[in-house]
């Protein structure tokens, strides 16, 4: 079908937008972008999100399509965003004035590294549904071979339950639109030059607009030579790269919040210059001054690799970890990845001379809120392991401060704050770095103490079931302040639990005792792990991402929204999160009654 012209339509709010068809036509949901369709008194209806639009005889035949207000002749139609598949020629209908997040993507090609991960693929599924027309977007994909790399984004994206609104709206073309989109490139942010071959990089150098590295390693306590090379050194080697790309608007540098160390109070949005140091900041407000190493990332690789000679190779991997966590806490962050992913901004400030730099900072991300569905999440994320536990009565009680926050952010609002600091900063073009704390501690803190009674309501009206199919009844989980408090709580219960104090028999009363005991400790090891977060004394502000939600649309404000501030914390942990952690990662395994 060739393409044809659209001689007058009108759009609420009034604007009069050209735009040409080339392929089917698919209905996406936008709210307040309600289109009228009418031609020879003809009129066509549909009502699901899903269904595509292939009776177009009605249209053609008119020889001009008509959109507009209703009338008070006209009949209507409620088409929510009429959106052509594939390309180059399509468009979607602008939103009014804002930053012109949709207009801005259009066209753009993307590189993004750890494209597997989490929030890389809420990402790539947000461009898709909400921008058909972006360009290529090209995924950084660790594998053994091209093959591999192509089958990965098959069993990791495309046929992954996140997509399945793509799916509904493009249905079997689905497959067809996600390849003519997303490109798989073989390579490994860990290797020289990303592992790319030379055709590959002048591939990339040549298209490539915006670049996101999503890729990292968010193990606390991880090898200090391993966190290093992937969160320090890959931000690294990703901005060699991008100093290659001919039309670069923009390095997305996808961090966290914690990046702030131990930094306490209000914590403002600002960049890491080389060589700042947590502690040295917090040495200002000591009474007695004591001497502290400067932090020199070089020297970090080189303490590294001189290191490692020294390790024999039966203690190396346990050394490697002490290693992390003892450097970190000299300079004054609390783990192994924060410290280097910390470390990793740094050498991306040093480096970026006249490319427009964005770091997002998220706290902890969590499942998503509304978008593409609510609840949707995958793997461990960091709350959710004390949340099972708790659900399934192995985990009585935590390490945390009661009146402490925890704070949490959704997938799909970081994703949303991400696309409009792209916006925002690739169209600006201005060679500077920008940081936004998507976080919500300061405008609208979760108190433990409100979770911890949140968990209990949830699972005693809807319990888990154990392995006999028996509802497992969950006690109020009690919270304590001190190490000596829980642990002494963590063996009462383990022997409870277990049966031990009845035990006569004096084989298995031993047995028991080594497995409560090796509970415990596994225990106390998840709290001293959690405990610089569960007891954290910084509260982020996110002043820089309120000003960003301030310079978008009412329209782009629906589609695109992250107001963390406006989040109901006992629907979205009773109705929307744990029913996601329950049915995406537990797979209905012990669901309840």
């Amino acid at each position: 079908m060739g393409a044809f012209s659209l001689p007058s339509f009108s759009v609420s709010p009034k604007k009069v937008v050209n735009f040409s068809i080339n392929h089917d036509w698919c209905l996406l949901k936008r709210k307040k972008s309600v289109v009228y369709c009418q031609s020879s008194g003809n009129t066509v209806k549909s009502t699901m999100v899903s269904s595509v639009l292939t009776e177009r005889s009605a249209l053609v035949d008119a020889g001009s399509l008509v959109l507009s207000t209703n009338g008070k002749n006209q009949p209507e139609i409620e088409v929510k965003d009429l959106v052509p598949f594939g390309g180059p020629n399509t468009s979607v209908l602008d939103m009014d004035d804002g930053i012109g997040i949709v207009k801005f993507l259009r066209g753009k090609s993307f590189l993004i590294t750890g494209a597997t991960g989490f929030l890389a693929k809420v990402l790539i599924e947000k461009i898709l549904r909400t921008v058909p027309d972006v360009g290529k977007i090209f995924l950084l994909i660790k594998a053994k071979s091209k093959e591999a790399a192509m089958q990965r984004l098959k069993n990791e994206i495309i046929d992954t339950e996140l997509f399945k609104c793509l799916r509904q709206t493009y249905g079997k073309s689905y497959e067809a639109f996600m390849l003519s989109k997303l490109v798989p490139v073989l390579g490994n942010v860990c290797e020289s030059n990303l592992g790319l071959e030379e055709n590959t990089v002048e591939a990339i150098a040549k298209e490539v607009n915006i670049i996101v590295n999503s890729a990292a390693n968010t193990t606390f306590d991880e090898r200090y030579d391993v966190a290093l090379d992937i969160n320090t050194g890959g931000p690294s080697r990703l901005m060699s790269l991008a100093k290659k790309c001919k039309k670069l608007k923009l390095f997305l540098q996808m961090s966290t919040a914690y990046v702030n160390g131990q930094r306490q109070g209000r914590i403002m949005e600002k960049p890491f210059g080389i060589g700042d140091s947590i502690a040295r900041e917090n040495l200002l407000f000591e009474t007695q001054k004591i001497p502290l190493p400067t932090l020199r990332v070089e020297d970090e690789l080189k303490l590294v690799l001189d290191s490692k000679g020294t390790f024999d190779d039966n203690s190396v991997a346990q050394k490697m970890k002490e290693l992390g966590l003892e450097r970190a806490k000299i300079h004054g962050w609390q783990d192994t990845y924060v410290f280097t992913k910390a470390m990793g901004e740094m050498l991306i400030d040093s480096m970026r001379g006249e490319i427009p730099v964005v770091i997002i900072r998220p706290s902890v991300i969590e499942s998503t809120y509304r978008e593409p569905f609510p609840g949707w999440m995958e793997g461990n994320r960091m709350m959710d392991p004390i949340v099972l536990y708790y659900g399934k009565g192995q985990l009585t009680g935590f390490l945390v401060d009661p009146n402490g926050v925890l704070d949490v952010v959704p997938a799909d609002m970081v994703v949303n704050a991400t696309l409009a600091a792209i916006a925002k900063h690739g169209s600006a073009g201005k060679p500077e770095s920008n940081v936004y704390q998507i976080a919500s501690s300061v405008v609208n803190p979760l108190v433990f103490q409100d979770l911890a009674s949140l968990l209990y309501q949830h699972f005693k009206s809807a319990p888990c079931l154990d392995s006999k199919g028996r509802p497992v009844h969950v006690p109020t989980m009690k919270l304590f302040g001190s190490m000596e408090d829980f642990s002494s709580h963590l063996w009462r219960d383990a022997v409870g639990r277990s049966g031990l104090s009845s035990v006569a028999n004096g084989k298995l009363s031993q047995k028991l005792e080594n497995i409560c005991r090796k509970s415990v400790e596994q225990a106390k090891y998840l709290a001293s792990i959690y405990q610089p977060y569960t007891f954290y004394g910084g509260r982020f502000d996110n002043s820089n991402t309120k000003r960003l939600m301030e310079c978008m649309s009412e329209e782009e404000q629906q589609e695109f929204g992250f107001d963390v501030g406006n989040i109901d914390w006992e629907d979205y942990i009773s109705n929307v999160h744990i029913p996601g952690l329950r049915k995406h990662v537990m797979k209905g395994r012990g669901m309840c009654t």
